[in-house]
Protein backbone atom coordinates (compact mmCIF):
# COMPACT_ATOMS: atom_id res chain seq x y z
CA UNK A 1 0.00 0.00 0.00
CA UNK A 2 3.58 0.76 1.50
CA UNK A 3 1.11 -0.06 -1.16
CA UNK A 4 3.43 -0.43 2.03
CA UNK A 5 -0.73 1.12 0.70
CA UNK A 6 1.04 0.25 6.08
CA UNK A 7 1.92 5.48 10.59
CA UNK A 8 3.14 3.43 8.76
CA UNK A 9 9.86 5.12 10.91
CA UNK A 10 12.41 3.39 7.96
CA UNK A 11 9.83 1.82 5.53
CA UNK A 12 10.48 0.66 2.86
CA UNK A 13 7.19 1.07 1.24
CA UNK A 14 5.26 -0.37 -1.79
CA UNK A 15 9.14 -0.58 -2.75
CA UNK A 16 8.74 1.31 -5.72
CA UNK A 17 11.99 3.09 -5.56
CA UNK A 18 14.35 3.71 -7.75
CA UNK A 19 17.41 3.18 -5.24
CA UNK A 20 15.95 -0.09 -4.88
CA UNK A 21 15.87 -0.89 -8.38
CA UNK A 22 19.24 0.34 -8.34
CA UNK A 23 20.51 -1.67 -5.72
CA UNK A 24 19.00 -5.02 -7.34
CA UNK A 25 20.35 -4.18 -11.13
CA UNK A 26 23.33 -2.04 -10.91
CA UNK A 27 23.82 -1.46 -14.63
CA UNK A 28 20.64 0.30 -15.01
CA UNK A 29 21.24 3.74 -13.71
CA UNK A 30 24.19 4.25 -16.01
CA UNK A 31 21.96 2.91 -19.22
CA UNK A 32 18.98 4.83 -18.09
CA UNK A 33 19.65 8.06 -21.12
CA UNK A 34 20.36 5.62 -23.88
CA UNK A 35 23.30 8.02 -24.81
CA UNK A 36 26.85 8.17 -24.55
CA UNK A 37 27.37 4.01 -24.55
CA UNK A 38 28.79 2.10 -27.22
CA UNK A 39 27.34 -0.95 -25.72
CA UNK A 40 24.18 -0.64 -24.16
CA UNK A 41 22.63 -3.35 -21.18
CA UNK A 42 21.23 -5.73 -22.95
CA UNK A 43 18.90 -6.31 -20.29
CA UNK A 44 17.69 -2.83 -20.79
CA UNK A 45 14.54 -2.79 -22.77
CA UNK A 46 14.60 -0.40 -25.99
CA UNK A 47 13.11 3.02 -25.56
CA UNK A 48 11.42 2.34 -22.30
CA UNK A 49 13.61 5.05 -20.00
CA UNK A 50 15.86 2.09 -18.81
CA UNK A 51 13.21 -0.36 -17.30
CA UNK A 52 14.43 -3.68 -16.96
CA UNK A 53 13.23 -6.87 -18.59
CA UNK A 54 10.99 -8.68 -17.08
CA UNK A 55 13.70 -12.11 -17.19
CA UNK A 56 16.01 -9.73 -14.94
CA UNK A 57 13.49 -8.50 -12.43
CA UNK A 58 12.01 -11.58 -11.90
CA UNK A 59 15.14 -12.92 -10.88
CA UNK A 60 16.46 -10.24 -8.33
CA UNK A 61 12.50 -9.84 -6.48
CA UNK A 62 13.24 -13.25 -5.46
CA UNK A 63 16.18 -12.13 -2.66
CA UNK A 64 13.23 -11.13 -0.48
CA UNK A 65 11.77 -14.45 -0.13
CA UNK A 66 14.09 -15.25 3.46
CA UNK A 67 13.19 -12.28 5.06
CA UNK A 68 10.81 -13.41 7.30
CA UNK A 69 13.01 -16.52 8.23
CA UNK A 70 16.06 -14.28 9.23
CA UNK A 71 13.21 -12.04 11.17
CA UNK A 72 12.21 -15.29 13.46
CA UNK A 73 15.66 -16.47 13.83
CA UNK A 74 16.41 -13.44 15.70
CA UNK A 75 13.54 -12.56 18.09
CA UNK A 76 14.14 -12.16 21.30
CA UNK A 77 12.19 -13.91 24.02
CA UNK A 78 9.99 -11.77 26.29
CA UNK A 79 9.71 -11.92 29.35
CA UNK A 80 6.58 -13.23 31.13
CA UNK A 81 3.56 -11.49 29.98
CA UNK A 82 1.44 -9.37 32.63
CA UNK A 83 -1.16 -7.48 33.48
CA UNK A 84 -0.99 -3.07 33.75
CA UNK A 85 -2.33 -3.13 37.28
CA UNK A 86 0.35 -6.03 38.08
CA UNK A 87 2.95 -4.32 36.28
CA UNK A 88 1.79 -0.92 37.93
CA UNK A 89 2.40 -2.17 41.13
CA UNK A 90 5.74 -3.90 40.64
CA UNK A 91 9.37 -2.59 42.70
CA UNK A 92 7.32 0.57 44.04
CA UNK A 93 9.98 1.45 45.61
CA UNK A 94 12.46 1.86 42.70
CA UNK A 95 12.56 5.58 41.53
CA UNK A 96 13.84 4.93 38.24
CA UNK A 97 11.42 2.08 37.35
CA UNK A 98 8.25 4.33 38.59
CA UNK A 99 9.44 6.89 36.50
CA UNK A 100 9.78 4.72 33.73
CA UNK A 101 6.60 3.29 34.11
CA UNK A 102 4.77 6.49 34.54
CA UNK A 103 6.20 7.81 30.83
CA UNK A 104 5.63 4.48 29.31
CA UNK A 105 1.89 4.37 30.59
CA UNK A 106 1.10 8.11 30.76
CA UNK A 107 -2.54 8.50 31.90
CA UNK A 108 -3.96 5.62 31.31
CA UNK A 109 -6.58 4.44 33.76
CA UNK A 110 -6.30 1.63 35.99
CA UNK A 111 -9.94 0.87 36.51
CA UNK A 112 -11.05 0.70 32.78
CA UNK A 113 -8.19 -1.58 31.68
CA UNK A 114 -9.40 -4.40 33.82
CA UNK A 115 -7.01 -7.82 34.25
CA UNK A 116 -6.39 -8.63 30.50
CA UNK A 117 -3.40 -10.09 29.15
CA UNK A 118 -3.62 -9.97 25.88
CA UNK A 119 -3.75 -6.26 24.33
CA UNK A 120 -6.28 -4.77 21.61
CA UNK A 121 -5.25 -2.65 18.40
CA UNK A 122 -8.24 -1.78 15.96
CA UNK A 123 -7.40 0.23 12.94
CA UNK A 124 -9.84 2.65 12.53
CA UNK A 125 -8.50 4.30 9.04
CA UNK A 126 -6.33 4.15 6.22
CA UNK A 127 -5.95 6.67 3.77
CA UNK A 128 -3.23 7.85 1.01
CA UNK A 129 -1.92 11.48 0.83
CA UNK A 130 -0.44 12.96 -2.47
CA UNK A 131 0.67 16.50 -2.54
CA UNK A 132 -2.14 18.80 -3.76
CA UNK A 133 -4.29 15.74 -3.91
CA UNK A 134 -7.36 15.37 -1.89
CA UNK A 135 -6.88 12.45 0.67
CA UNK A 136 -7.92 9.29 -0.83
CA UNK A 137 -9.62 7.47 2.06
CA UNK A 138 -9.65 3.57 2.08
CA UNK A 139 -12.92 1.97 3.40
CA UNK A 140 -11.89 -0.95 6.15
CA UNK A 141 -14.41 -3.46 5.62
CA UNK A 142 -15.91 -5.10 8.74
CA UNK A 143 -15.36 -8.53 7.78
CA UNK A 144 -13.52 -9.98 4.77
CA UNK A 145 -11.54 -8.12 2.54
CA UNK A 146 -12.06 -5.33 -0.42
CA UNK A 147 -13.95 -5.96 -2.99
CA UNK A 148 -12.83 -5.04 -6.50
CA UNK A 149 -10.18 -2.59 -7.66
CA UNK A 150 -9.08 -0.98 -4.01
CA UNK A 151 -7.53 2.40 -5.08
CA UNK A 152 -5.77 4.06 -7.87
CA UNK A 153 -2.10 5.55 -7.94
CA UNK A 154 -1.20 7.59 -10.40
CA UNK A 155 2.11 6.52 -12.33
CA UNK A 156 5.58 8.70 -10.84
CA UNK A 157 3.36 10.53 -8.16
CA UNK A 158 4.47 10.91 -4.81
CA UNK A 159 2.45 9.67 -1.95
CA UNK A 160 2.45 8.36 1.67
CA UNK A 161 -0.04 6.02 3.90
CA UNK A 162 -1.40 7.33 6.71
CA UNK A 163 -3.52 5.28 9.40
CA UNK A 164 -5.17 6.06 12.42
CA UNK A 165 -5.38 2.83 15.14
CA UNK A 166 -6.57 2.66 18.49
CA UNK A 167 -5.28 0.62 21.89
CA UNK A 168 -6.53 -0.79 24.71
CA UNK A 169 -6.70 -3.63 27.30
CA UNK A 170 -2.54 -3.74 27.66
CA UNK A 171 0.54 -2.69 26.23
CA UNK A 172 0.67 -3.79 22.20
CA UNK A 173 4.53 -4.48 22.08
CA UNK A 174 6.46 -4.02 18.66
CA UNK A 175 3.62 -3.41 16.50
CA UNK A 176 4.60 -3.25 12.51
CA UNK A 177 3.05 -3.46 9.44
CA UNK A 178 4.26 -5.55 7.03
CA UNK A 179 3.07 -5.34 3.17
CA UNK A 180 3.81 -7.46 -0.66
CA UNK A 181 2.61 -6.83 -3.75
CA UNK A 182 2.70 -9.17 -6.32
CA UNK A 183 2.39 -8.11 -10.54
CA UNK A 184 1.04 -11.10 -12.60
CA UNK A 185 1.93 -13.51 -9.68
CA UNK A 186 5.54 -12.28 -9.02
CA UNK A 187 6.20 -10.92 -6.17
CA UNK A 188 7.78 -7.59 -6.42
CA UNK A 189 7.90 -5.95 -3.24
CA UNK A 190 7.93 -6.59 0.62
CA UNK A 191 7.70 -4.16 3.26
CA UNK A 192 7.97 -4.49 7.31
CA UNK A 193 8.23 -1.72 9.36
CA UNK A 194 8.42 -1.49 12.89
CA UNK A 195 5.85 1.34 14.71
CA UNK A 196 6.59 0.90 17.95
CA UNK A 197 5.39 -0.25 21.30
CA UNK A 198 2.04 1.53 22.14
CA UNK A 199 0.30 1.47 26.00
CA UNK A 200 -3.65 2.09 25.82
CA UNK A 201 -5.54 5.25 25.61
CA UNK A 202 -8.42 6.89 24.83
CA UNK A 203 -7.13 8.68 22.33
CA UNK A 204 -6.05 7.18 19.19
CA UNK A 205 -2.94 7.07 17.90
CA UNK A 206 -1.94 8.84 14.01
CA UNK A 207 1.34 7.46 11.96
CA UNK A 208 2.26 8.51 8.83
CA UNK A 209 4.55 6.27 6.45
CA UNK A 210 7.36 7.72 4.58
CA UNK A 211 6.59 9.62 1.31
CA UNK A 212 6.85 6.81 -2.11
CA UNK A 213 6.86 7.56 -5.27
CA UNK A 214 5.02 5.31 -8.09
CA UNK A 215 6.80 3.88 -10.98
CA UNK A 216 6.02 4.64 -14.46
CA UNK A 217 5.87 3.36 -17.79
CA UNK A 218 4.14 0.87 -19.99
CA UNK A 219 5.74 -2.28 -17.58
CA UNK A 220 4.94 -0.14 -14.31
CA UNK A 221 0.90 0.18 -14.90
CA UNK A 222 -1.69 -2.19 -14.27
CA UNK A 223 -3.34 -4.19 -11.69
CA UNK A 224 -1.50 -5.49 -8.54
CA UNK A 225 -2.07 -7.48 -5.78
CA UNK A 226 -1.40 -7.16 -1.99
CA UNK A 227 -1.61 -8.33 1.24
CA UNK A 228 -1.42 -5.68 4.35
CA UNK A 229 -0.85 -6.94 7.83
CA UNK A 230 -0.59 -5.41 11.59
CA UNK A 231 1.31 -7.76 13.77
CA UNK A 232 2.84 -7.13 17.36
CA UNK A 233 5.77 -8.87 18.71
CA UNK A 234 4.15 -12.19 19.85
CA UNK A 235 2.76 -12.45 15.43
CA UNK A 236 -0.99 -11.40 16.86
CA UNK A 237 -2.39 -10.21 13.86
CA UNK A 238 -5.04 -6.97 14.51
CA UNK A 239 -5.79 -6.56 10.73
CA UNK A 240 -4.93 -8.40 7.49
CA UNK A 241 -6.08 -7.23 4.01
CA UNK A 242 -6.07 -8.71 0.74
CA UNK A 243 -6.74 -6.73 -2.05
CA UNK A 244 -5.98 -5.07 -5.51
CA UNK A 245 -5.07 -2.24 -6.99
CA UNK A 246 -4.09 -0.40 -9.99
CA UNK A 247 -1.25 2.48 -11.71
CA UNK A 248 -2.76 4.01 -14.39
CA UNK A 249 -1.71 7.43 -16.24
CA UNK A 250 -3.90 9.67 -14.67
CA UNK A 251 -5.48 9.79 -10.80
CA UNK A 252 -9.35 8.71 -10.67
CA UNK A 253 -11.61 10.89 -9.56
CA UNK A 254 -12.58 11.00 -6.00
Amino acid sequence: MSLSVGGVSGSEAMGFDEKKEEEMNPGSVANQSGTGSENPDPEIVPNTGGWVSRQMSESSLYTTEDEDDEENESKIELGPQCTLKELSEKDKDDESLRRWKEQLLGTVDMESVGETLDPEVKILSLAIKSPGRQDIVLPIPDAGNPKGTWFVLKEGSRYSLQFTFQVSNNIVSGLKYKNTVWKTSIKVDHTKEMIGTFSPQAEPYTHEMPEETTPSGMFARGSYSARTQFLDDDDRCYLELNYTFEIKKEWQPI
